[in-house]
């Protein structure tokens, strides 16, 4: 607990110190992915950044940070965290964010809504996910859409160097499936998987990394390590490159 706590002091103290992540915070209660910001300043300049589960942009706010001449396209299926991202990218005219989730093909899905919104998922939430994450159990679901990449953002429109984040719990290899055909386009791919099922059914890292390395992507680090209360490793931010 004390240790959660020393990590959430330092991220205030990291928002506090941006103005948009600042005036983020104040305005819409969104805040930036301090985290992330680290990660991504390694990786040069960046033209395209596609933000696949974007929840309110607490991703695309660090991104935005990074590489502030960068196209973002984000997607998030749930209305109330679209809203919100809509508010807070209100003058943004290189963020745009499809409310839509994901996937190997293109339709209607129904949606497992967490209690806290950014832990929803395709996929059902597990007595684990709820006990190592309290605040995150199932409140209902709803009908979403689902649509591959490519017939939201065609290949062309990917403009290299070129970055896919994918935070989708539990979804990373059906979401990526359905990033296939454009794959190609992306220097890098920056995703968070679990060591344990969180949600039913879900791929874990090993299975991610082995699907991407197939596809000529290799792990170049990891971050933002999750562990529970016996140290074991619960699910972190995994990137790689090409």
């Amino acid at each position: 607990m004390i240790a959660n706590l020393i990590t959430k002091a330092r991220k205030l103290a990291g928002i506090l110190v941006m103005t948009a992540w600042r005036a983020a915070l104040r305005r819409h209660w969104v805040a930036a992915g301090v985290e992330h910001a680290r990660v991504l300043r390694n990786l040069g300049p960046g033209c395209t950044v596609v933000d696949i589960g974007a929840n309110r942009g607490q991703f695309a706010l660090a991104a935005r940070h990074v590489f502030p001449q960068a196209r973002i396209v984000s997607f998030e299926p749930l209305a109330g965290p679209a809203a919100l991202y809509r508010a807070v990218f209100a003058g943004d005219d290189q963020a745009r964010l499809v409310e839509a989730a994901i996937g190997p093909g293109s339709g209607e899905a129904t949606i497992h809504v967490s209690a806290r919104d950014d832990s929803s998922s395709l996929l059902p939430i597990t007595a684990r996910q709820s006990g190592l994450f309290p605040g995150t159990t199932e409140t209902g679901t709803a009908i979403i859409q689902v649509t591959r990449l490519s017939d939201a953002l065609p290949a062309g429109e990917i403009v290299a160097p070129a970055l896919l984040k994918l935070d989708v719990q539990g979804f990373e290899l059906q979401a990526l499936a359905g990033c296939e055909d454009v794959l190609e386009r992306f220097a890098w791919v920056y995703v968070e998987c679990s060591f344990m099922e969180l949600y039913a059914g879900q791929s874990l890292a090993d299975e991610v990394i082995a699907w991407l390395r197939e596809r000529g992507l290799r792990l170049a680090g990891v971050y933002n390590m999750a562990y529970d209360s016996d140290g074991r490793a619960v699910q972190a931010d995994f990137l790689f490159g090409r």
